[in-house]
């Protein structure tokens, strides 16, 4: 065999394979107890679903919806807490900065009060 007759046998094999598959998922869209089992089946998980909503609700347990709104919301406030410590930190070094310079002037207007007290005649 060669590599072309593997390939064709490969093919063949193939689309033989996604026709009968098509033609297993037509019979079974076609076929009423198949349908009517499918309905049943989905409108059983459906019911299942809004069952489970109605206990937790009843327990007052969260969703997982509900809980993953609330991290989200945690996250936000988290951020917003953390841009806050950051401006309270620019805020006080800015602070701690303007009182050594009040300090620097203040010292400054000493010294220079003394010296003018220094240079003039005692007792006036």
């Amino acid at each position: 065999m060669t590599a072309e007759d593997d390939k064709g046998l490969r093919d063949r094999i193939s689309s033989g394979g996604e026709e009968a598959i098509g033609n297993l998922a037509q019979a079974l869209l076609e076929n009423p107890v198949f349908n009517s089992a499918l309905a049943s089946a989905l409108g059983a998980g459906e019911k299942a679903v809004q069952a489970q909503r109605s206990a937790m609700g009843a327990l007052n347990l969260p969703a997982a919806t509900d809980v993953e709104r609330l991290e989200r919301r945690v996250r936000s406030v988290s951020e917003r807490v953390e841009a806050i410590e950051d401006r309270i930190d620019e805020i006080a070094r800015d602070l701690s900065q303007l009182r050594k310079q009040q300090n620097d002037l203040i010292v400054s207007s000493e010294q220079s009060r003394l010296d003018v007290e220094e240079g003039s005649p005692a007792g006036g």
